[in-house]
Formats: C-alpha cells, structure tokens, sequence
C-alpha cells in the first residue's frame, strides 16, 4: 500500500510518500481502507517529535482521524458471537496514536471506531474525530458546561473551536467567542451569540461574568481570561498549558489542561448531529495523501477555518484494476466501492 511516513522528526517535509506492507489486523482488529484523514494541530507537534503525551516510533505513520470501510476481520469471531463490524461496513473515529491514517489501510480496534450514518458524508466523518471530541469533552466533561451558563471560547473559527461553538450553542449555553476580524459574521453564523476581534479588541473590556473558558490559544490569553470569570465557580479548560493552580485559588475557580480521549458514544452523538444538520463541519482544504507535505505547511503557516484534511481513496483507475486483478467485473465496481467515493469525484 502507499502511506506517508516519517523517517525523521522536523519540519513538513519528514513525509515520504512510498510503498510500505499493507497491515494485518489481530484477533478484536479491523482492516480499514482509509478514504479521509483529518489533519489536526497536534499532528505537527508529534512531527516536530514536541508532542510529550507520544514520541512516534521511527519510521511512523501518523495520523488519527479516519474514515473509510472495513476491508478485514482480524482473527475468528467466538462461537456465538457476531463481530462488531463487517467487511464493506463504513466507519469513522479515532485512532490510538500508535495507528496512523496517513495510509491508504490501517487497523483499527472497535474502540476506536464507530458506524459512519449514511446522511453523514465520508469528507465530514473524516474531519470528526480529534477536533470534535476535543471540543465535546473540554466543554461537558471538563468544563461541566450547562445550560444557561456562559461560555468563553478562544480560537473560535479552527477545528476544535468551530465545533465547540455549535455545541455550546445546543446546550443552551451563551456563547462568547474570539477570533479574526475575517471570521466574525462567520463564527456568528455558527451560532455565538458574542463575537470579539481578538487582534483589534480585549476580550476582558467586553465580556465577563464567565462559567467557562475553553482555551485553544493558551499564552497571554489565558493569563487574561482569569478576569473575565465568574466571581466564583468559573473554570478555565486549556488544550495546551496547564492553567496556575495558584491563580485558580485566588479566583475561586478550576484550571486544567485536558487531552482528548477515545469515546464511541459520544463520536456516535456528535455524527447524529452532523447527519441531523444541526452541526456543520467545514474543511478548509482538501489534498490528496501525497501532497501531506503541503497539507501540514497549510495548517501551520495558512489562515484556515474549520479543519484541514487528506483525501485516500484509491481512484477508479486503481478500483478497476483490483477488481480485474481479483477476477471481478466493471459492474460489481460500485459495490466494491460502496459509499466511499460519493461527493469527491473531483479530489481523484
């Protein structure tokens, strides 16, 4: 199979796009033929080898948002049971840091993986995983965000912050958010009912009484966001420096840094939603795996909105060819394929 490797840790041009053995899954495992891989921030650090949480063995595929179909059953079922997916099933989610999406196939455990609903495109499932979850679980499970209460969100138009916005939005929370003049009506229209120009405006001279700060910028806006809090109860939850604990006593308050788990059930949610239309994913920008160089100079150094992303599916030319390889015809194609290819046509 073709995959995008590290050799080395560094800038975006460690990748190199080249054949490497096709993995085999394990008893409990998946073969997964991947079609899209989100790219996300935490990406770049684990290139950059700055990522403490994970040190990639070298050479590493990386990469945890997936999306694509099961093309492999690790090991044999227990009598009486029935394997949690099968072949041809599509499916999404998130994968162990030690995987990798940066591949046309990689295994995945049913942990990591949940059902792709058929209202929810494989572009939109694959930009899910590390953004949303992040945004879900710094809002409800560390930041206990409620309805009625108000809610300060940093970064308001990246990945995790376009997400966390439309959440904050449905739980009934008001919703304060920061970003870049050129993306203010944006973020409104995702559902803030505040928007703040954080390069032009200080957020603590028009805002406050604050239950909670979801923090993706970290640096002298987290220092300034204590002030913005509630006299007491507030929270301020970081996805990149641990907030003082010292300062968080002196403002009655709770400080954390978090980092995003593997949770199907709430990856099952937020895909509901998506497919309900009352979330909307938007991607940047869409490159093809070879082209993951680009993808990372994109994230790093580009003004982006929402997330960026690779495409992987093989194109019909390589479809046709398996098929005949495999003694099958033209017209089984589009089963073979299954949904995988719908709405990128463009990107092959």
């Amino acid at each position: 199979m073709k995959a995008a490797r590290m050799h080395t840790t560094g800038g975006p041009g460690v990748f190199k796009y080249e054949d490497v053995p096709q993995p085999k899954p394990r008893q409990g495992e998946f073969l997964i033929e991947v079609h899209c891989a989100g790219v996300n921030p935490v990406d770049t650090k684990i290139r950059k080898g700055k990522y403490k949480p994970f040190r990639p063995r070298l050479p590493a595929i990386i990469g945890r948002d997936v999306a694509g179909v099961v093309r492999g059953v690790g090991g044999k079922a227990r009598k009486g049971r029935r394997s949690a997916f099968r072949v041809g099933d599509p499916v999404f989610g998130m994968l162990d840091y030690d995987r990798g999406a940066y591949s046309e196939y990689t295994i995945a455990s049913a942990r990591e993986i949940a059902f792709r609903p058929k209202n929810v495109s494989e572009r939109d499932a694959g930009a899910i995983g590390v953004a949303a979850l992040t945004a879900w679980q710094g809002l409800f499970d560390h930041g206990r965000l409620k309805k009625g209460q108000r809610v300060l969100i940093h970064g308001a138009a990246g990945g995790v912050g376009h997400f966390a916005v439309q959440f904050a939005r449905i739980s009934g929370a008001t919703v304060i958010a920061t970003a870049s003049k050129r993306d203010l009506d944006w973020v409104k229209g995702l559902g803030a009912d505040e928007v703040i120009d954080f390069k032009n405006q200080r957020f603590e001279e028009h805002t406050g009484n604050i239950d909670l700060v979801l923090d993706l910028i970290a640096g002298d806006t987290q220092d300034r966001s204590w002030g913005v809090l509630k006299t007491s109860g507030g929270a301020i939850v970081s996805t990149l420096t641990e907030p003082s604990k010292a300062v968080a006593r002196k403002h009655h308050a709770r400080g954390m840094r978090m980092v995003v788990k593997v949770k199907t059930a709430q990856l099952r949610k937020i895909a509901s939603l998506i497919g309900s239309g009352r979330v909307k994913v938007t991607v940047a920008k869409v490159f093809p795996l070879r082209r993951v160089t680009e993808a990372h100079r994109c994230l790093e150094n580009d003004h982006v909105r929402g997330k960026v992303e690779l495409h992987i599916a093989p194109t019909w030319t390589d479809l046709a060819a398996r098929m005949s390889e495999n003694g099958g015809t033209p017209s089984q194609l589009a089963v073979y394929a299954g949904t995988g290819l719908s709405g990128l046509g463009p990107m092959l």
